[in-house]
């Protein structure tokens, strides 16, 4: 029996920038199904990376998810932008990382509703004293 090729990772880094701005739109993965006629499960197969998005289906979920194309390519591997990188651009990984995480994306959206900027800094000390980081700053 022949194992299963791994996705490429240019695949797999488009699904998690759909994912992502799914999330960032609070849109359900049947929802973005209904809107290009196509099941959830398809949806979480993009979105893993199992399965490429074609030209065609990439540029109606760029419509649907109010972007342009070239979003899902951003820090994609092997890109010019990747191959140059500084220490920004794996910070801006980490962010996407964080964002395209459930817990990530409800952190941020219930963080930057606090007007109090000392509250802001005491919930950065809380987070930090949970993680066990003992970085002040």
């Amino acid at each position: 029996m022949a194992s299963k090729k791994a996705p490429n990772p240019i695949d797999i880094h488009v699904g998690s920038r759909v994912r992502l701005r799914r999330m960032m739109l609070s849109m359900s993965q049947e929802k973005l199904g209904e809107h290009l006629g196509i099941t959830f499960q398809q949806i979480q197969k993009y979105e893993k990376g199992t399965n490429r998005i074609g030209a065609s289906r990439l540029q109606h979920i760029a419509t649907v998810l109010e972007v342009p194309v070239s979003f899902f390519f951003e820090d994609a591997p092997g890109s010019p932008q990747e191959a140059s990188a500084t220490g920004e651009s794996k910070s801006e990984n980490f962010v996407i990382d964080f964002l395209s995480s459930s817990e990530g994306l409800q952190l941020n959206r219930a963080f930057v509703q606090i007007k109090d900027a000392k509250v802001r800094r005491k919930v950065v000390d809380l987070v930090r004293a949970l993680a066990g980081d003992g970085e002040e700053g």
